[in-house]
């Protein structure tokens, strides 16, 4: 069981940082249009998405992103506390 819970903090912590560098690519004219951009838009957007329907942008920012982000921060402090009350 802690090597399963291990593994999905580990997934959870990575797609985190594969979000922000997604964002980044955003401000670097054409980076999202690169191999790179692509390969994170084809995993990021899907997650994305919903949150941009739900939370509209501020102007010319888009807050969805960090609002996902903290959802998946939360998410391992629901695994982890889950994980605490099973063992």
């Amino acid at each position: 069981m802690e090597l399963l819970f291990s593994v999905l903090v580990n997934l959870i912590y990575y797609y985190s940082w594969a979000l922000i560098i997604y964002i980044l690519l955003s401000w670097f004219p054409n980076a999202r249009e690169s191999a790179i951009g692509e390969f994170l838009a084809r995993i990021c957007e899907p997650y994305l998405e919903p949150f941009r329907k739900i939370i509209p942008p501020l102007g010319m920012i888009d807050i969805s992103p960090i609002v996902a982000i903290f959802v998946l921060r939360f998410a391992t402090s629901g695994l982890a506390e889950l994980f605490r009350w099973i063992s």
